[in-house]
């Protein structure tokens, strides 16, 4: 009976990895406020190394988060390290469009490399802020689960940093 225990958990084991191989190897997590600002000032947060800084709600969740800039002050290779409880890592602006789009390469090292995006369009009262995070876990049946919970855990986190984001520009 003993032989049989090794080979059962041999089996379980190889059902989960091949389960986790049928889950999506990319994970979309978006989200979208109105701010109380125009266009143009949103855009001058969101394409600045530093600007980014100030809504930031890894740094609003973590006091002790790490920041180190570099690049050009905005626009395309402005980013940032960082080094904190959430963990370790670079986001570096990698492209801008007419006031309307940043996007940003996030390095997490063996973590991942999630690619996020910000989307502005003018509408009364302000500007529509679309906030998309998208993590690629290629063919890692580990990530792949964790894409799973991604929304759960992440989402707030953009949430936060929109509220953040609006306060910062409106002063409140």
């Amino acid at each position: 009976m003993a032989p049989r225990l090794p080979l059962l958990a041999a089996g379980v084991l190889l059902t989960a990895a091949g389960s986790a191989a049928l889950l999506p190897s990319e994970t979309v997590i978006e989200r979208q406020a109105v701010v109380d600002a125009p266009p143009a000032q949103v855009y001058a947060l969101l394409s600045s190394n530093a600007g980014f800084q100030r809504f930031n709600p890894y740094k609003d969740a973590d006091p002790e988060l790490e920041i180190t800039l570099f690049g050009p002050e905005r626009g395309v290779g402005s980013g940032f390290a960082f080094d904190g409880k959430d963990g370790t890592g670079t986001q570096t602006i990698s492209k801008v469009q007419d006031g309307q789009y940043v996007a940003m390469d996030i390095d997490l090292g063996s973590m991942g490399h999630p690619f996020q995006e910000f989307e502005l369009s003018a509408v009364d009262g302000g500007t529509q802020v679309t906030w998309r995070v998208t993590l690629d876990a290629g063919k890692n049946p580990g990530k792949r689960l964790f894409g799973v919970f991604a929304e759960g855990m992440l989402a707030p986190t953009y949430e936060r940093g929109l509220e953040l984001l609006d306060s910062t520009l409106t002063g409140a």
